[in-house]
């Protein structure tokens, strides 16, 4: 381990925000005191086919990890309101359902976490049909999928508070040390402060446009459960307004650019956050002494850059199992009925090209990724201590965003789209003439195109992966040649994958014909095992 350039300048003076911080972590409790009649248990048998349903359920509709259990809330709450439309006892039946699939620990949860989400599950129902009320249609159902936001984001947060408190606390001081960086033209401090606190929310949090609704309707508003109906009342007929500065806020112009600015001072503030968390009882220790800092930079990064590769291949086959589900296997059912009755035959070279091929691809692609090295730590390591230090240089040094977009000479617009319209053509070219050598008919050949695109746009996502924890990314020479080829194919790819998961039909059976009838008997199966246990405890 190289240590030549972390030379002993003194103890690093640790800032007042980063004091703060360790304050408030410190501050938070992590376990529960949880009364041992109140906690909520559900059969292990049970919970092994609920686990296993959960796992393929999961498999065809593509989430990332980090937002399975809220996708999971989602699910269930909304199946389970479409057969009791009042809620009345949901709250103890979604809980138990979450325990059966083992997105919380088995006796973690308790009737005192049930009545919190009953509260919120009351209240949103309240709030729903208040607010949709003699509204148009159009309005009806934006208000109703927010809301629906707020109350699975809410029940989630309620469920899994040390979680939640721990997120909030560092994408706040990740806002506290950067805010000042950033200037905007023409906008006044709070507005610009509002759109950088959503880029380090979704940059630095990784929150998807449903978190990011709810953690800026909870800047101003209470929790749905804090709420009594007069104050409901009265907000209702705010809502629609504040719903609409919210998603203003949300595609605000400058969100491009400054999620780019917060994805670049990402991985430090990551690395940062698990050497807090591994060590927060000596922390303070750690982070004055230059040395020791080094010492858990250096560690910590070698692991997450090791972890990183097993990452990149778990994502990968988890990408393709979610295609060929989704996507490959209705195309590969379809390309040989559809060849026999066109063109009275079935190429079974090209069935054969179109089954193997794009896995092959995403393993390529997956393999050729570079992790980052020990260059890129000691950049980590540098910019780390500018965070931590009080010395306020770092954060002080603006980084000026113009309101005014730059002036665009039509004749280069012009060339340029030209240009780029033609790689399109070049690519398909390419790849015509190539399928036409292996004697592809026309199916064929759009299903290949299909999935090679949809392969290489999931194929980008996971390689974004490898750039969690480089602090810079260069571009290799040959990079600008690659995007000439690979643009066309990724921005199908982009459309294809936004447009046709709107019409997964396996999403569609599993929600309309699988998941109710399934959950009915793991329900009665459970209530059947408690009552031989029942019967069991009266003998002895």
């Amino acid at each position: 381990m190289k240590q030549l350039e972390i030379k002993d300048k003194g103890k690093i003076i640790l800032s007042s925000y980063t004091l703060s911080l360790i304050n408030s972590l410190k501050s938070i409790k992590t376990t529960r005191n949880l009364d041992e009649f109140s906690k909520i248990y559900v059969s292990q048998t049970v919970s092994f086919f609920a686990l296993v349903y959960e796992k393929v359920r999961n498999a065809i509709e593509y989430h990332e990890d980090h937002l399975l259990r809220r996708a999971a809330i989602e699910r269930i709450i909304r199946r389970r309101l479409m057969m009791n439309p009042k809620g009345e006892g949901e709250a103890e039946n979604l809980i138990r359902e979450l325990l059966w699939a083992r997105y919380f620990p088995n006796g973690s949860l308790t009737k005192t976490d049930a009545e919190r989400v009953q509260k919120i599950i009351d209240n949103f129902l309240f709030l729903r049909e208040i607010s949709l009320e003699g509204r148009p249609e159009r309005e009806r159902i934006y208000l109703a999928k927010f809301l629906f936001d707020i109350l699975t984001c809410e029940i989630e947060e309620t469920l899994s508070e040390t979680e939640a408190q721990k997120k909030s606390r560092w994408i706040f001081f990740v806002f506290k040390v950067l805010h000042q960086k950033i200037k905007i033209e023409g906008i006044s401090d709070k507005e610009k402060d509002l759109y950088f606190y959503t880029a380090v929310e979704k940059g630095y949090g990784k929150s998807d446009k449903t978190y990011l609704r709810y953690h800026l309707f909870a800047l101003t508003n209470k929790r749905l459960r804090d709420y009594s109906k007069e104050e409901l009342e009265a907000l209702a007929s705010s809502l629609l307004l504040k719903f609409g500065k919210i998603d203003a806020i949300i595609n605000n112009p400058f969100k491009d650019k400054l999620l780019k600015f917060v994805k670049k001072q990402a991985p430090s503030f990551l690395i940062l956050q698990e050497i807090m968390e591994k060590n927060l009882d000596k922390i303070e220790e750690i982070l004055t002494d230059r040395k020791k800092l080094w010492q858990q930079v250096d560690i910590v990064c070698r692991k997450k850059y090791k972890k990183t590769k097993s990452r990149l291949i778990s994502t990968a086959v988890r990408s393709l199992i979610y295609i060929f589900l989704t996507k490959m296997l209705l195309a590969i059912i379809l390309e040989y009925p559809l060849s026999l009755y066109f063109y009275n035959e079935v190429n079974y070279q090209s069935i054969a090209i179109n089954t193997v091929f794009p896995p092959l691809l995403m393993l390529g692609i997956v393999l050729f990724v570079k992790v980052p090295g020990e260059k890129n730590t000691r950049k980590i390591f540098h910019r780390l201590v500018d965070i931590i230090n009080k010395d306020k240089e770092f954060e002080t040094s603006i980084a000026l965003i113009s309101k005014k977009p730059k002036k665009k000479k039509p004749i280069l617009i012009f060339g340029f789209t030209l240009f780029y319209s033609l790689t399109f053509i070049i690519t398909l070219s390419l790849i015509h003439y190539v399928l036409k050598l292996l004697h592809f008919n026309l199916i064929s050949e759009l299903i290949f195109i299909f999935f090679v695109s949809v392969v290489t746009f999931f194929a980008y996502r996971v390689r974004q992966i490898s750039k969690e924890y480089k602090l810079e990314d260069k571009e290799s020479f040959f990079s600008p040649f690659i995007d000439f080829f690979f643009m066309p194919i990724l921005s199908i790819g982009k459309f294809l994958s936004k447009e046709v998961s709107q019409f997964n039909f396996l999403t569609f059976f599993f929600d309309f014909f699988l998941e109710a009838p399934f959950k009915l008997i793991f329900e009665i199966f459970e209530e059947w095992i408690s009552f031989v246990k029942k019967k069991k405890e009266e003998i002895i």
